[in-house]
């Protein structure tokens, strides 16, 4: 559906030709993102087990406006302002909407079923994304495993190589989400756990499972919350998890206790190929059921800073983002906008609010620092609730007139915070081991304060905003085009 609607408004491009899993749908899609181009699928791919093709980067939002197609994803209009979304998205999430289950047969994923010695990975075109990757990649899927000591369900995003045609390796960082500690539970106790990756999901649960969604939650309904009517789901061939009947392939298997293979190193997030190689959990498959034909979506990370949007990328601003605000406001934390900074969102948030008694930024961002949501971002930006953090203009100019190098610039550096191994200045010895997740005691994280502490006065937004539109105006009468592609900030 969401693809339709894409190709309906020509934001889609159908590629005939056949095109290779091997680097050149990565590169092929590396350099629409970097043009802004429109979104492509790889209808012929060479070498395919199965009829199945490639979509690089489904959600990719422009640099201007990256909302703009998780907007169309959720139905909603894609001319919003990015106030008008993110305050859309979280009504949304305030009202979640409980899951279906259907049967087999109405469910879409279910239209091939391979299980067995019948089952081959390699069957299924994965991409080798980057040159340097250890191995060809299923990078844009949602992960379904159970709590071992509850009746919770959850859902996250954790990349995995394909090792061979029955076996895969899992990146379970330690710390970062919930299904790594499900999985030492399980292996503490000798026994495998059960899991899913549903590959080519409904829109709503593609974004919910990258979203902070409260710790023992219904996913599944918040992702019904999202798209404003209840999420269909589907029991497993050969487990009991239930998986988002929409998924266009659904891995279903078994992480094994005490064994471990290579992953990695793989072009990540940040922009830049940085290793190690890590040995991670082995998912050892039991089927492999699809639809005809199915599209397997596809993100090429590793863009660069600052160079290009992405899949990943998109999310954070789009997705992340709002959820993080309703999830501050929850914790009492009265901020107006929470929002990953497009060019380099894990690394980089601003967040705008007012500032009711001193230390309540050392307080604030001691609080977000500490979550596990945090665990990439090592910098945050605070800035005036009137402010938009959507606007690079507005922070950099926060940042310009406000923002004292000598008193306004705050380190952690002395206390001990939880940190994802993945970020590029860390050391092979910072990034610790698997089950700890990184050996330093001391952590780098700071955050800036650029709000006007009611400091020198500046010329009132809305002044500004009024010559500001006076000048578009005299602009548009002289035939200047106002709207070429980019927003004027960026």
């Amino acid at each position: 559906m969401y693809l339709r609607t894409l190709e309906s408004v020509g934001e889609l491009n159908r590629i005939d030709a056949d095109v290779s899993w091997n680097l050149e749908a990565s590169a092929i899609t590396m350099l629409a993102n970097n043009r802004d181009d429109r979104i492509p699928v790889f209808e012929s791919v060479a070498d395919s087990g199965i009829p199945a093709r490639l979509v690089g980067d489904p959600y990719r939002g422009s640099r201007g406006r990256p909302w703009d197609r998780p907007a169309r994803a959720l139905g909603l209009q894609p001319d919003l302002t990015g106030d008008e979304y993110y305050r859309t998205v979280m009504d949304r999430l305030r009202n979640p909407v409980d899951p279906v289950t259907v049967d087999a047969e109405a469910a879409p994923c279910k239209a091939v079923i391979r299980r067995g010695e019948d089952v081959d990975l390699f069957s299924v075109p994965w991409p080798y994304i980057h040159a340097a990757d250890g191995g060809r990649y299923s990078n844009l899927h949602t992960m379904v495993a159970p709590d071992p000591d509850s009746s919770w369900t959850d859902w996250s995003s954790h990349r995995a190589m394909i090792q061979d045609g029955a076996r895969a390796s899992v990146l379970l960082l330690a710390g970062e989400q919930t299904p790594n500690l499900f999985y030492y539970r399980y292996e503490r106790r000798d026994e495998p756990m059960p899991v899913a990756l549903a590959v080519g999901v409904e829109p709503a649960a593609q974004f919910t499972a990258s979203m902070w969604i409260p710790t023992g939650s219904d996913e599944a309904a918040f992702a019904g919350g999202l798209k404003g009517d209840p999420v269909e789901l589907v029991e497993c061939t050969t487990n009991d998890l239930k998986v988002p009947a929409s998924a266009e392939l659904v891995i279903e298997g078994r992480i094994l206790p005490s064994e471990r293979l290579d992953e990695g190193p793989f072009g990540d997030y940040f922009g830049y190929m940085h290793g190690p190689r890590r040995s991670m959990p082995v998912l050892r498959v039991d089927a492999v059921t699809h639809r005809q034909d199915p599209l397997i979506p596809f993100c090429v990370e590793g863009s660069g800073v600052g160079y290009s949007l992405n899949t990943t990328s998109t999310t954070e601003v789009a997705c992340i983002g709002p959820d993080a605000t309703l999830g501050l406001r929850a914790a009492g934390y009265d901020v107006e906008k929470c929002v990953p900074w497009r060019f380099t969102p894990r690394s980089v948030y601003v967040v705008s609010t007012d500032v009711p008694r001193p230390g309540y930024l050392h307080e604030l961002a001691n609080f977000i620092f500490t979550t596990w949501g945090m665990l990439h971002v090592d910098f945050f930006v605070f800035v005036d609730a009137e402010v938009d953090p959507l606007s690079t203009r507005e922070v950099l100019e926060a940042l310009a007139l406000h923002a004292d190098p000598d008193a306004d610039f705050h380190q952690f550096g002395a206390e001990t915070m939880p940190k994802v191994p993945l970020n590029i200045y860390q050391t092979p010895e910072e990034k610790g081991d698997v089950e700890t997740g990184t050996s330093k005691s001391k952590t780098a994280k700071a955050y800036i304060d650029a709000t006007s502490d009611g400091g020198a006065e500046t010329e009132p937004t809305a002044d500004r905003g009024a010559l500001r539109e006076r000048a578009r105006s005299v602009l548009d009468r002289a035939g200047v085009d106002l709207d070429p592609g980019v927003a004027a900030d960026d």
